[in-house]
């Protein structure tokens, strides 16, 4: 961590995981392989250790947090209008391959079993990068994923709605497939009692000029860390598996890459990993490391080894 990591509390992951002792994770090894992503060695004994004291844990802050909306309700009854409702907004920030997507939808089964929280979704901000034509036009095609890539007013429009109550509200659909949003079709998101939002720049600050951050609509956030040199060689790996699978599809943006010999993809991803998401990650994403509530430290081999959690 950097120099202000002393405002973490720094667990290690043995300490951690008895946090949870007593408490049986409700995931089968069929739905933990349905939530796994590619390359990622997520198990029964992950989920157990890290991921169900983490869902305890943002329980307590999504009830405390449900407490002092009904109090600041009751206070200002009569003054102003105040939702019934205020959903519990979670944000996950890291890098491209360190397995944010994964550890989000755990979440959001685990969460979605807790007496106080039955209503979860997520959300990716994929949905909110500017189409490909529109990255073409901007000359951004090279720095898809970074800050400006995305319309950040969009977003913040979207989470503010979400946040004030409103009972539908949709985002875009991007597809990792054709790597685009799809044109006509949305997500839809109603007044779930916990939304997740992931992404790779969620906890960036509001851009110069401007006053508000979607971070600053966030009740609880958390960042997937790993050592740079690690996450390298975890997005290689990832992109030779997929040069064996979605890759083949003909549909599919990279279909380009799925006649690569391992030599020529091992160069191919590296390149893109220098040009592209390793610039990404030291420019953008890793900056920002620091500004959230909870710090997950994955070690190499790809598993979370200690927790960093902000003082209180």
């Amino acid at each position: 961590m950097s120099g202000t990591a002393s405002v973490f509390h720094e667990i290690a992951r043995a300490e951690w995981a008895a946090l949870a002792a007593g408490m049986q994770a409700p995931l089968t090894r069929a739905e933990i392989t349905a939530l796994r992503g590619t390359g990622d060695p997520l198990d029964l004994r992950e989920v157990q250790d890290v991921y169900l004291p983490l869902s305890r844990l943002l329980s307590l802050y999504a009830a405390g947090a449900q407490r002092l909306y009904s109090d600041t309700r009751d206070f200002l009854d009569g003054a102003v209008s105040v939702p019934g409702v205020t959903p519990f907004i979670i944000g996950v920030a890291g890098s491209v391959a360190v397995g944010k997507s994964t550890i989000s939808r755990v979440l959001r089964e685990l969460l979605s079993r807790w007496p106080g929280t039955p209503r979860v979704d997520l959300i990716t901000t994929d949905g909110f990068l500017y189409p490909n034509a529109e990255l073409q036009r901007r000359g951004l095609m090279e720095r898809k994923g970074f800050p400006e890539s995305y319309d950040r007013r969009a977003l913040l429009d979207f989470v503010s709605a979400i946040k004030s109550g409103e009972p539908r509200v949709t985002a875009p659909l991007y597809s990792h497939l054709v790597y685009d949003i799809v044109a006509g079709a949305e997500v839809v998101v109603q007044r779930p009692d916990v939304l997740i939002v992931e992404g790779l720049n969620v906890l960036q600050p509001a851009p110069q000029g401007h006053a508000l951050a979607v971070s600053d609509l966030f009740d609880f956030t958390v960042y997937v860390d790993a050592a740079p040199q690690d996450v390298e060689e975890w997005y290689i790996q990832r992109f030779l598996r997929l040069r064996a699978s979605s890759f083949a599809n003909p549909d599919s943006y990279f279909h380009r890459y799925a006649s690569l010999s391992d030599e020529e993809a091992v160069a191919t991803a590296r390149d893109i990993w220098v040009r592209i998401n390793g610039r990404n990650l030291a420019e953008n994403v890793l900056p920002t490391r620091d500004r959230a509530t909870l710090v997950l430290r994955k070690g190499a081999n790809h598993v979370v080894d200690r927790v960093l959690v902000r003082k209180i």
